[in-house]
């Protein structure tokens, strides 16, 4: 049939979660998980370029101006988030994972090339907005081509991934930073144009990853999406046999509409999933300034407070960005058995208590240099499971229709109120050179995951192993 209001029935979402998996889910991780390891590596640039960069050989910025470059960036990826979502919606979520990586590409490059504060800072708005535009999409493609019974651990571990771009990251500051190897004038540059570079390879692969069939069918494109998914199962089938079906798939019926418009999608998050909506602003915000107050100002704490050498930070960085790397790879699996509401409050509390705990030795003077990276390192590896538990979370709680704009407004309302303003009060507190001061910074990131603990608990659903049109029924879906 066609036309807006008639119906048809199809059992696609039921064959995908079906499936084992195999070399086709490979390759979505693969990539589209490479979105991480880019923001990973852009971040890490920036974290452990940053003594580099702001030196009066180069640009010349204080730290407060250092601070200012994080928020700019974290700005460009809301913006970015939001208007890309939006379209990722409307257009799909393949065409949109490729312009954004564009995007990101373009203005990484550009940032290797900044004369100055202010063209440094908008490239790095740029580049934000590239990044932040891929958060919706990708996570939307992932969640909906991977099977149910894998989804939380797959998501988990993909967001994860962020952390091996971060290594790549220090590794790479260590030779882009040594004069031996190359001048000091241009070694920063040289890290952001290989980076921006690197999205190439990116472009390249996600060529052979198809249209989310679950995005035609709530688009009124069944057909489209049958033929996708007779694709996947037989690419499946030629390296993994599908088990039997040991009853029909159940086929779901659903009505063709019209594209959903902006006030249909705040109807669905105030009115229709007002407790989800809630939950998800807590989640993201609290992350979303622990994370980026501390992990933007971290070279500056080793350099200012502990006399490490700019040259050296990405030795303080692998031990970090492993831990951070091992906490959703480890914890993952347990999000699908032991289940969501539980992990989420546990990787919270625990990680909110023990940064409060480092605030209190750090401010007391009884740190060095390496405990102080071993305690990050035990902290984000709760907390880096935390924070990938929350992407999983406002990805699989709202309708199909609206997933990639929720997933981008959370991020940026999220971003926004905890994300923009850490960088720069964790600069600012820096600047003072006074523990004291830099200990009510950590108490309040603490706090805040704390709280995001107590969220969890009271308004957390169990969403692990279900179908997503089970754990949030499409708009587009018929009534019985």
């Amino acid at each position: 049939m066609s036309g807006t209001g008639t119906t048809f029935e199809t059992d696609v979402p039921a064959r995908l979660d079906h499936l084992p998996f195999a070399r086709f889910h490979w390759l979505v991780v693969a990539a589209l998980g490479i979105t991480w390891i880019l923001d990973g590596l852009e971040v890490t640039l920036v974290g452990s370029l940053a003594p580099a960069i702001a030196s009066p050989q180069a640009l010349g910025l204080s730290s407060r101006e250092v601070g200012l470059t994080g928020s700019a960036y974290i700005l460009g990826a809301v913006i970015g988030a939001v208007v890309f979502g939006r379209l990722t919606d409307r257009w799909g979520r393949r065409r949109l994972f490729t312009i954004t990586v564009g995007v990101y590409m373009a203005a990484t490059i550009a940032t290797g090339f900044s004369w100055d504060f202010w063209s440094f800072m908008l490239f790095r708005f740029l580049t934000g907005a590239g990044i932040g535009g891929e958060y919706g999409a990708v996570n939307s493609a992932i969640q909906e081509l991977i099977p149910a019974r894998r989804r939380g651990y797959t998501d988990l571990a993909i967001n994860g991934s962020f952390w091996l771009g971060a290594a790549l990251g220090a590794l790479g500051s260590l030779v882009v930073l040594d004069p031996a190897l190359v001048p000091q004038a241009w070694g920063w540059r040289l890290a952001f144009v290989i980076g921006g570079l690197l999205a190439a390879i990116v472009i390249y692969v996600r060529r052979y990853i198809p249209e989310s069939p679950r995005w035609l069918i709530t688009h009124g494109r069944p057909e489209e999406a049958e033929a996708i998914v007779r694709e996947i199962e037989c690419r499946v089938a030629a390296v993994r046999a599908i088990p039997p079906v040991e009853q029909p798939h159940r086929r779901l019926r659903f009505v063709r509409r019209e594209r959903t418009s902006w006030t249909e999608v705040a109807l669905t998050l105030t009115r229709r999933h007002p407790r989800r909506t809630a939950l998800g602003l807590i989640l993201m915000a609290t992350q979303a300034f622990c994370y980026n107050a501390i992990f933007f100002t971290y070279a500056l704490m080793l350099t200012q407070f502990y006399g490490v050498a700019p040259a050296s930070i990405g030795w303080f960085m692998l031990p970090f960005a492993l831990g951070n790397f091992l906490g959703p790879l480890l914890l993952g699996r347990l999000f699908d058995s032991f289940g969501r509401k539980a992990m989420i409050c546990a990787t919270y509390g625990i990680a909110g208590a023990l940064l409060c705990l480092t605030g209190g030795l750090f401010a007391e003077g009884m740190l060095t240099a390496v405990s102080q990276t071993a305690a990050w390192t035990v902290i984000f590896f709760f907390a880096s499971a935390a924070a990938s538990a929350a992407y999983l979370t406002v990805g699989e709680l709202f309708p199909l229709e609206v997933r990639a704009i929720s997933i981008s407004l959370f991020y940026a309302f999220g971003t926004l109120l905890g994300g923009v303003a850490g960088p720069t009060v964790f600069g600012a507190l820096i600047d003072t050179g006074e523990r004291s001061q830099i200990l009510v910074g950590y108490l309040l990131g603490g706090g805040l995951m704390l709280l995001a603990a107590v969220a969890a608990a009271v308004l957390g659903v169990r969403a692990e192993r279900r179908p997503l049109e089970e754990v949030a029924p499409p708009l587009s879906l018929a009534p019985d």
